[in-house]
């Protein structure tokens, strides 16, 4: 199956879409994983914990891979633009990156408990060198790679 990195949308406008759901009265379920070259960390939401105390880790982990790797692609996944599943966007984002030196493969899903038209899907390939941000923009946005 061929992945297709598309959808390519600015930190901002991520960090503004995630705020807008943290803040929304409506209720949502989570999910966070960093994928980085020497750590894992996952993160559920679940209908126990507090949306203050998700976006609280969410918030410290995304700052803490800032701090190694600060040049970010994000792209967001949508079901109903027909868009490959997340998980398969993220392997492939996880292989493709294996090349770069402390690269951090970042998902962030927040799911709406009612429908699916408030969720959010992001994925966010994290780089320690902007020349390594360009060349995998270059090399796989707007293509199709084999997984």
């Amino acid at each position: 199956m061929a992945v297709f990195f598309t959808t390519p949308v600015s930190e901002t406008s991520a960090f503004e879409m995630i705020d807008e759901r943290f803040s929304s009265a409506k209720g949502f379920d989570g999910y966070f994983n960093i994928h980085g070259t020497e750590e894992e960390l996952t993160v559920t939401w679940t209908r126990g914990m507090s949306a203050d105390e998700f976006k609280e880790q969410v918030t410290d982990a995304l700052r803490a891979t800032w701090q190694r790797a600060r040049f970010w692609l994000v792209y967001q996944c949508n079901d109903r633009r027909n868009d490959l599943d997340i998980n398969e966007i993220r392997s492939a984002a996880i292989r493709l990156s294996r090349s770069y030196i402390e690269t951090a493969v970042v998902t962030l899903s927040l799911l709406g408990h009612v429908d699916n038209a408030s969720d959010l899907e992001l994925i966010f390939v994290c780089f320690q060198r902007e020349s390594e941000r360009r060349n995998f923009r270059v090399r796989y946005e707007g293509k199709f790679v084999r997984e």
